[in-house]
């Protein structure tokens, strides 16, 4: 499974990294934008990403209901150090699958969001 990492935090998309491939899934690089996630995206076309809520140039959300038209298959799980768990009709509106606080990303199971990883 192909996973771009979208998240303005150095050190947090490192550590995502890192956990993300010890599961089996194959990180394909990180964004730290808005712009540059859409960029990604079309580029190297994952099947899935994790995307903070907010970056410097937009929201998690707009990104998630940008790439809905063009990338529909797109597995988007939003994240971040603050909670939105309230926000379900944000999430369900943009087209993502969920939301995990960044602290819980670890211990979270995330076949709930993304298909296995194969292997």
């Amino acid at each position: 499974m192909r996973v771009l990492i979208v998240d303005d935090s150095r050190c947090f998309a490192a550590a995502a990294r890192t956990l993300l491939e010890r599961r089996g899934y194959e990180v394909l690089g990180v964004a730290e934008s808005a712009i540059d996630a859409i960029e990604q995206v079309k580029r190297l076309e994952p099947a899935a990403m994790l995307l903070d809520v907010m970056l410097p140039d937009g929201t998690g959300f707009g990104v998630a209901a940008e790439l809905r038209g063009s990338a529909p298959e797109l597995a988007v799980l939003l994240t971040s150090s603050d909670d939105y768990s309230w926000c379900y009709s944000l999430t369900e509106e943009c087209g993502a699958r969920g939301f995990v606080l960044k602290s819980q990303l670890a211990t979270c199971d995330l076949e709930r969001f993304w298909p296995r990883p194969v292997g």
